[in-house]
């Protein structure tokens, strides 16, 4: 990523956490570029253990995420195996209903499913009971098959 790249971001996320009345830190500047760098829902382990070693202790990073969520910049995800996983809200989904996940029951691993479509006929059995807010798809990975 060159300098002038770098630079917009960091100004990017300097206007996006002001906008939602959170103080800029270099902590919370961290965790959001760490988080715009995944390809998947991560813990806070996961985070933590990237950060911890640039002198951010996992209390910190554990806040300002618990922050960022409150703030509605970071969602929260319970996979069903009892472990929070976090990732930037998708500003494409107002409504709510973020893009779809695959959890491997066999090693864990989380793969975001952007272009995944719900059937249409599926959807309007579904409205007829409530609002889908979220789409979980479990199975084996291809590593694991």
């Amino acid at each position: 990523m060159s300098l002038n790249t770098e630079a917009g971001t960091v100004a990017k996320t300097r206007k996006l956490l002001s906008d939602c009345g959170l103080r800029t830190t270099a902590a919370r500047l961290a965790v959001m570029h760490w988080l715009q760098r995944a390809n998947s829902p991560s813990t806070h382990a996961e985070i933590s253990a990237d950060l911890v070693p640039m002198g951010i202790d996992k209390a910190t990073v554990l806040r300002n995420l618990t922050e960022l969520v409150e703030a509605g910049l970071v969602t929260r995800k319970e996979l069903g195996d009892h472990v929070w996983r976090f990732e930037l809200r998708d500003a494409s989904h107002p409504d709510g209903c973020e893009h779809a996940h695959f959890i491997c029951v066999d090693c864990g691993r989380v793969t975001c499913l952007h272009k995944f479509d719900f059937p249409k006929s599926a959807l309007k059995s579904v409205t007829e009971v409530g609002n889908v807010t979220e789409i979980l798809i479990r199975g084996h990975c291809l590593l694991c098959q």
